[in-house]
């Protein structure tokens, strides 16, 4: 089995391929299962936003001996105080819990002295804090804003370097995809959003766009030349654009995963949640997302896109044709010897009909043979419309063998 480097070798110079555009209509499929489910957990389950968009209270215990049972004890210390609604408790760091309330007011230093009695630490290791939900609507106002900005000043820079709105809206469409799905995964696990989970949105749009421009530039390159050589479709060049950078697409995708990784291990065992637990989860997520689409879905929609243009269409009957005559030549190059295979006209410009190594007769004997009645005879050569052909015409009207007139016997 080769190794990875001898793989993308092979994908790069064509010795072997992955049918990307063949099957577009699987990915499709997977796509939009993908899509399905997170509309469902969206629209169904919900989005759990954290308490900068719903407004609450923050309480933050350290220095505590033995974190067991902190939730029932949170819950208790809450409603102690006079507070109802639910509570959110989560342990960070191992000696610290976070609970969340619903806005205080009045009893909020009940609700301090409650937890520090509940958790047995002094009232002075318990930090309050009163955020309300107008923060967040303002924070989910601006990232609106900056998104829809984003995207059309990405459209309109993506369709003058590409010169085709084509790649730009291919583009669009898997950006869209990647924020959905990622945004559908959230609301199906249940991942609280912080402002730090926005960002993270936002920042994983400009690495999925990376990825697929960097794909795009190598779909132009070969789809160029194909328009210009003619000698393949539209549709295999782009295939082979996608093989030559699946190895780099995957390896810049691991490297950019591995350190997230590490800061989630490192969060979830010793931070706790956070604003870098948060960004961690959305980078993860969305940069495995954005690898998928930039593959699998960016460019076979684009050659969705331009399958019906005059240019392309021209092209791929061109290329048919081609392909077609190659297959021919092969064919009468592969036959047994002294057999005869007829070739269409348009096969070869150089023979419509000839004798696979049949033995030479430069002297033109067989020719007097045939002409006298003799009992060795050799295939008669016609073009397409029947007529006979000289036998050296399977080698080309030019340097031809003189023959020498031989008397008869």
């Amino acid at each position: 089995m080769p190794n990875f480097a001898q793989l993308g070798n092979d994908l790069y110079t064509g010795k072997r391929s992955i049918d990307f555009i063949g099957r577009q209509k699987q990915w499709y499929a997977f796509s939009a299962v993908l899509i399905a489910l997170a509309l469902v957990g969206i629209f169904a389950r919900g989005l759990n936003f954290g308490i900068e968009f719903r407004g609450g209270s923050e309480y933050r215990l350290t220095g505590i001996s033995d974190v067991s049972n902190y939730e029932t004890k949170a819950r208790s210390a809450i409603a102690e105080a006079g507070i109802g609604g639910n509570v959110l408790s989560t342990v960070i760091g191992g000696n610290s819990v976070r609970v969340q309330t619903e806005a205080a007011g009045e009893h909020n230093e009940a609700a301090k002295a409650a937890l520090a009695k509940a958790f047995g630490i002094q009232l002075n290791t318990v930090s309050a804090s009163l955020i309300g939900p107008s923060w967040g609507a303002s924070v989910t106002s601006k990232a609106l804003q900056a998104l829809i900005i984003f995207l059309v000043l990405l459209a309109l820079v993506m369709a003058i370097y590409f010169r085709t709105w084509k790649m730009a809206a291919a583009g669009l469409v898997a950006l869209l995809h990647d924020l959905l799905v990622t945004v559908g995964i959230y609301a199906l696990a249940g991942f609280e959003i912080t402002p730090a989970s926005m960002i993270g949105f936002l920042t994983i749009l400009g690495y999925s766009l990376y990825d697929t421009v960097v794909v795009f530039d190598k779909v132009r390159e070969n789809t160029t030349e194909a328009m210009g050589t003619r000698r393949t479709s539209y549709a295999a060049a782009a295939n082979l654009a996608v093989n030559q950078t699946l190895v780099r697409s995957i390896n810049t995708t691991v490297v950019a995963l591995l350190p997230i990784v590490a800061i989630l291990i490192v969060g979830v065992t010793k931070i706790g949640p956070g604003t870098l637990l948060d960004l961690a989860l959305a980078l993860f997520v969305g940069i495995a997302v954005g690898a998928y689409s930039s593959i699998f879905i960016a460019t076979p929609l684009l050659v969705d896109l331009r399958r019906n243009e005059p240019g392309i269409v021209e092209l791929e009957k061109h290329a048919a044709k081609l392909a077609s005559r190659e297959r021919a030549d092969q064919a009468v190059q592969d036959a047994p010897v002294g057999t005869t295979r007829t070739v269409p006209a348009k096969a070869s410009s150089t023979r419509v009909s000839a004798p696979v190594d049949a033995p030479s007769d430069p002297a033109g004997d067989s020719a007097d043979e045939a002409t006298d009645g003799g009992e060795s005879e050799e295939p008669v050569l016609t073009d397409a419309a029947g007529r006979p052909l000289h036998k050296w015409a399977s080698t080309g009207p030019r340097n031809q063998p003189k023959r020498t007139p031989r008397a008869r016997r």
